[in-house]
C-alpha cells in the first residue's frame, strides 16, 4: 500500500467529515431555535386545574423540544385582565392565551360554539366533533378573522348549575335574578328574566358576598370549593345545562404560529391535546371528593326543576333560531354541531346511556 497516498486520502476524508459537521450544525440549530413566548391565562393561579392546564401545556411543549421552546404562563391580571386574553393574542401583545371561547360572544356569538352552548354536546361528543367531525376546521376558519388559531387545551366536563343565595323552584323565581353566567348562556337566560353578569373568576366571591349578584355559576365542586362560594350562597344547583362539555382553548397568534418550525407547531398541537385529557381526568378525580366536602360545609345540593329545564331548553332553541337567521357564520358552525349531536345522542342512548342508568340503579340499591 502507498502510505503517502493513504494518508492523503484519509486526510481528505477526515476533512470532508469535519466540513460536513460544520455545515450541519447551523442547519440543525436553525431547525430547532431557542424561542421564548408568553401565554396569558383567563384564570387565577389558585385554580390549579383550569389554570394549571396552561402550565401543564407549557411544560409539555418544553419537554417535546428539549427545552428550546419555552412558554411562560401568566395568570389573569398579570398582563391583561382575564376576559381580555384573546384580544392580547389577536393584537400581538402576547403570543398565546389560555381561555374559554365563549367569553368573547360580545364580539360574535359564534365564539360560544367552540366552547359550549346550552343543551349542546357533552365532553366526549365535544371532543369527537372538534377533532373528527370538522369542528376544529370550522372554528379555525372563524377564529382566523381575529388573527388567532385555536387548539383544544382542556375540558372541565359537565358543570354544575351554580350557587344561589336563595332557593330557586320555578321560572318565576328567576325574574330579575342577577347572575354571573358566562358566554351564550346569558343570552338564553335573559329570556327567562335573568340579568346576566360577565365577571372573571377571581371577582365572583366578593360580588356574591356584597349582594351585587344573586347567583353565580363557575365550574364544579373542586374549583367552586376553592373560591368559597358555599359561605355566601348555599343553594348549589345542577346540572349546568349550558356547559355539558366545555372546551378550554389555547389560542395562538396566527402569524407567530406560522413562523414556527414544523416540529414546534407539532409540539403545540400535541401538548394541547395532552392537556385536554389531563384537565378532564383531574376534575373527574377531584370533583366527587370536593362535592362530599361541600355538602359537609352546608351546601344544599339540588336539581333544577323540570319546569326550569324545559323553559330553558325552549328559550335556547328560540335563541339559536334567531341567531342563525341573522348570522351566517354562526349558522354554518351550529348546523354542523346539531347534525352531529343527533347521531351522537342516538348512539349514546344505546351504549353509555344504558350503562349509566344501570349503574345508577345499582348505586341506589347500595350494590356498588
Amino acid at each position: 500500500m502507498d502510505r503517502r497516498r493513504f494518508i492523503k486520502t484519509a486526510g481528505v476524508g477526515a476533512g470532508t467529515a469535519v466540513a460536513a459537521a460544520t455545515l450541519a450544525a447551523p442547519a440543525i440549530a436553525q431547525s430547532a431555535p431557542e424561542i421564548k413566548w408568553r401565554l396569558t391565562s383567563s384564570f387565577p393561579k389558585s385554580l390549579d386545574t383550569i389554570y394549571g392546564g396552561a402550565e401543564f401545556f407549557a411544560k409539555r411543549v418544553s419537554d417535546l423540544t428539549d427545552g428550546k421552546f419555552q412558554i411562560q404562563v401568566f395568570a389573569a391580571n398579570e398582563i391583561v385582565p382575564g376576559l381580555q386574553a384573546l384580544d392580547a393574542v389577536s393584537n400581538d401583545t402576547v403570543e398565546m392565551c389560555h381561555t374559554v371561547s365563549y367569553y368573547y360572544v360580545g364580539k360574535d356569538p359564534t365564539f360560544a360554539i367552540g366552547a359550549s352552548i346550552p343543551f349542546g354536546l357533552n365532553t366526549r361528543q365535544q371532543n369527537a366533533w372538534l377533532y373528527m367531525g370538522g369542528g376544529n376546521q370550522l372554528m379555525d376558519e372563524f377564529y382566523a378573522g381575529y388573527n388567532v388559531q385555536g387548539f383544544p387545551c382542556g375540558n372541565t366536563g359537565a358543570q354544575m348549575g351554580g350557587w344561589f343565595r336563595k332557593e330557586i323552584k320555578t321560572v318565576a323565581d328567576l325574574k330579575g335574578l342577577k347572575m354571573r353566567i358566562g358566554g351564550f348562556a346569558g343570552t338564553v337566560m335573559t329570556k327567562l328574566g335573568v340579568v346576566p353578569q360577565q365577571i372573571a373568576g377571581g371577582d365572583i366571591y366578593p360580588a356574591l358576598e356584597k349582594g351585587t349578584i344573586d347567583a353565580a355559576e363557575w365550574v364544579g365542586p373542586y374549583d367552586d370549593e376553592k373560591l368559597g362560594f358555599v359561605k355566601v350562597a348555599p343553594y348549589y344547583y345542577y346540572p349546568g345545562f349550558w356547559e355539558g362539555g366545555p372546551t378550554v382553548h389555547a389560542f395562538v397568534n396566527i402569524d407567530k404560529f406560522n413562523a414556527l418550525p414544523p416540529a414546534y407547531k407539532a409540539a403545540i398541537e400535541s401538548a394541547a391535546a395532552y392537556a385536554n385529557t389531563w384537565m378532564l381526568a383531574k376534575y373527574d378525580i377531584e370533583n366527587p371528593k370536593a362535592l362530599i366536602r361541600l355538602h359537609a360545609q352546608g351546601a344544599k345540593v339540588l336539581p333544577f326543576s323540570v319546569e326550569i329545564l324545559t323553559a330553558s331548553f325552549n328559550a335556547a332553541e328560540e335563541v339559536y333560531k334567531e341567531t342563525s337567521a341573522k348570522n351566517p357564520k354562526f349558522k354554518k358552525v351550529y348546523d354542523s354541531l346539531v347534525a352531529y349531536r343527533g347521531e351522537a345522542d342516538l348512539w349514546q342512548q344505546y351504549a353509555d346511556g344504558t350503562f349509566d342508568r344501570f349503574m345508577s340503579y345499582l348505586q341506589q340499591q347500595k350494590k356498588v
